[in-house]
């Protein structure tokens, strides 16, 4: 696991640049460094060691150095590629896993990533073709940001990397900004700058003499297959889930586990005691507010299976304190809250072991949310026109209540059902509405996403999709837009800031195509979600813990937001410093916090705008400490 840089010119690249972008992103290598310098190409990586920590560092080459490689992730079947490549005349120097990325190019060039089983980012450069081959792995577990500039190419681990050469430009670019406010993250190909940007997952990017191409080499395949019964699906789940599992536990460094108290970690939890001689180290983290608390669930799996389990409670004194740190470490706005849990039971686990296990990956799978069974109900129901204006309006008018209150959610399913049957999921999605964005956007921020509409990123992939039910097509959009987009950024920045490893069994690509030809029946029957991987778990997990509403890794925000972060919100939406952006109507944003304040709930859209907001004073002046802020003007003219 490392984090991985480079540059690659016509002319000859600067390799001290290059440096100072690995000195960027140590934390994601904290045990040593390796750089390789040619005419050409100028690649660095830094490592954190877990496979081979003795002999593993990089760059690495093939038998006469004409291919050289540096690598972030792990390949979980190296092991078997090894002995395949020595079998056919290939020299290893090492006992790690990214050596067979080299001997892999030369066998079987661009297409060496089919024959890969793990998560990955990384470049392979070929001295003699003058030749880079930039890859992302499958679902996008790792992240790979890129700029061209004329003849020149740089790519990076994290965006703040590209950002530390100083003649890149800062300049926002307003449709990852338009996206951004729908979906709560800058979807790829997108990053938040101009001029930036992303190697979508399952992809390549081959870059040869100043030119670039980038090419899919992989799509989850939704095509209905024939099944067997369920009771023979759900062995086939269990031990699906036993061989993800038993890969992604091979470590030379100490290995623990995420536990939420939901299936997903806790299925992971019970195939990893399956598989190890000692007690698991979990990892959980809890809410001094009861309802989004899940301790007591973690614990009872901890108990059943004698784990070596560890947690830590978060409030909003603590949720205020770790912002500065959150808004440096994403690089980009990102209004996902659960960011703040996730970056607190990263830094729990760092301070036991180096690599962990989670349950990424199990809603995607297996049909885990309930806006899945909500749109099988709805997804086809399409409303007269003349009554779409009205359910727009009164849904509009419950969303006001309580963001856990039953009329807020039947709020939201009336505004859905406004949608036209093609937008009705990406409304769901939506932070801010089209509707909401028209209303909030100035002049001059209308006039820069003129014709750019955020919903169509998911009404593509919808209807592109292979599957012959709508449970398998939404499947395929979050697999798509959320998983890649939201999730696995989250972990990944969270996760790296402190050091440590994080591995998906459910992400596992043998796993995802077997469980995507299922029928959607199986995951979401009526309103029970999941219902297949809940079948086959019964036998590991408690039931209580199997029958109970998914809650998801939710924080209270809304309270939060009345309470410790109150006076830097209304502080910082508001001030000269925000209205001069000259992209958001102050009057607008001053309704939303004042809504809010008298108890209609704004958070998610507050919360988009604040960190958006806090992103944007970090990047103007590193030193801007976010505890610093006072109540000001702002919080005397809304009250």
């Amino acid at each position: 696991m490392c984090g991985v840089a480079g540059i690659v010119s016509t002319s000859s690249p600067d390799p001290e640049q290059v440096r100072a972008m690995c000195r960027v992103i140590a934390h994601r290598g904290p045990d040593g460094e390796g750089y390789h310098v040619d005419d050409r190409a100028a690649l660095g990586m830094r490592r954190l060691a877990i496979i081979d920590v003795a002999g593993g560092d990089q760059p690495v080459y093939n038998e006469d150095r004409t291919v050289a490689a540096v690598f972030n992730g792990e390949i979980y079947n190296f092991r078997e590629l090894r002995a395949q490549l020595t079998a056919r005349g290939h020299r290893f120097t090492t006992d790690g896993d990214t050596e067979v990325l080299v001997h892999l190019y030369e066998e079987y060039g661009e297409d060496l990533v089919g024959h890969l089983r793990g998560m990955f980012a990384f470049a392979v450069w070929d001295t003699a073709r003058r030749r880079l081959l930039l890859a992302r792995d499958r679902v996008g577990k790792k992240p790979l940001y890129y700029r061209q500039a004329g003849p020149s190419l740089a790519f990076a681990s994290e965006l703040k990397a590209l950002m530390a050469d100083p003649s890149v430009s800062r300049e926002v670019d307003p449709v990852a900004l338009h996206h951004y406010l729908t979906y709560q993250y800058v979807p790829a190909p997108w990053s938040i700058y101009r001029g930036v940007r992303k190697v979508p997952p399952g992809h390549l990017l081959v870059w040869e003499e100043g030119e670039a191409r980038l090419r899919r080499y992989w799509k989850l395949d939704f095509t209905p297959r024939p099944v067997g019964s369920e009771e023979e699906a759900a062995e086939q789940v269990r031990q699906l889930v036993l061989d993800a599992t038993r890969v992604r536990m091979v470590s030379e460094r100490p290995l623990g586990a995420f536990l939420s108290g939901g299936i997903d970690s806790s299925a992971v939890v019970a195939a990893m005691a399956r598989l190890s001689d000692r007690p698991v180290k979990t990892f959980c983290i809890g809410f001094d507010d009861p309802r989004y608390d899940e301790r007591a669930y973690a614990a009872s799996v901890a108990r059943r299976y004698g784990t070596d389990h560890h947690e830590f409670v978060v409030a909003g004194s603590s949720a205020l304190d770790v912002l500065p740190r959150v808004t440096r470490q994403f690089d980009e706005p990102f209004a996902d809250s659960s960011s703040i849990p996730s970056f607190f039971v990263a830094e729990l686990s760092r301070r036991h072991v180096t690599v962990v296990l989670n349950g990424d990956g199990g809603d995607e799978c297996f049909g885990g949310y309930r806006r899945y069974a909500f749109m099988n109900r709805v997804g086809r129901i399409e409303p007269p026109s003349v009554l779409r204006g009205t359910l727009h309006r009164v849904g509009s008018a419950l969303m006001r209540a309580d963001a856990r209150s039953r009329l807020r959610r039947v709020g939201r399913g009336m505004q859905v059902l406004a949608e036209t049957p093609q937008r009705r999921y990406a409304s769901l999605m939506a932070y801010f509405t089209s509707e909401a964005k028209d209303t909030l956007y100035t002049e001059e921020m209308h006039e820069q996403v003129a014709g750019v509409d955020s919903y169509e990123l998911i009404r593509q992939v919808f209807n592109s999709s292979r599957a012959d039910e709508d449970v398998n097509r939404l499947l395929d959009v979050d697999v798509n837009t959320y998983l890649p987009g939201d999730l696995l950024v989250k972990v990944d920045i969270s996760t790296m800031a402190h050091s440590l490893e994080a591995r998906s069994p459910f992400l596992d690509h043998h796993l995802m195509e077997w469980a995507a030809g299922l029928p959607g029946r199986w995951k979401v029957d009526g309103q029970v979600t999941k219902a297949l991987l809940k079948k086959a778990m019964a036998p590991w997990l408690p039931s209580d813990l199997i029958t109970r509403p998914k809650a998801g890794f939710g924080v209270p925000l809304a309270e939060w937001l009345r309470g410790e972060l109150r006076p830097l919100a209304f502080d910082l939406l508001v001030d000269h410093t925000a209205r001069s952006r000259g992209l958001f109507k102050p009057d607008v944003v001053r309704r939303l916090l004042k809504d809010h304040v008298e108890g209609r709930d704004r958070a998610d859209q507050l919360w988009a705008l604040l960190q958006f907001e806090l992103w944007q004073r970090t990047c103007e002046d590193q030193s801007w400490d976010v505890t610093a802020a006072t109540p000001g003007r702002a919080q005397e003219c809304c009250g």
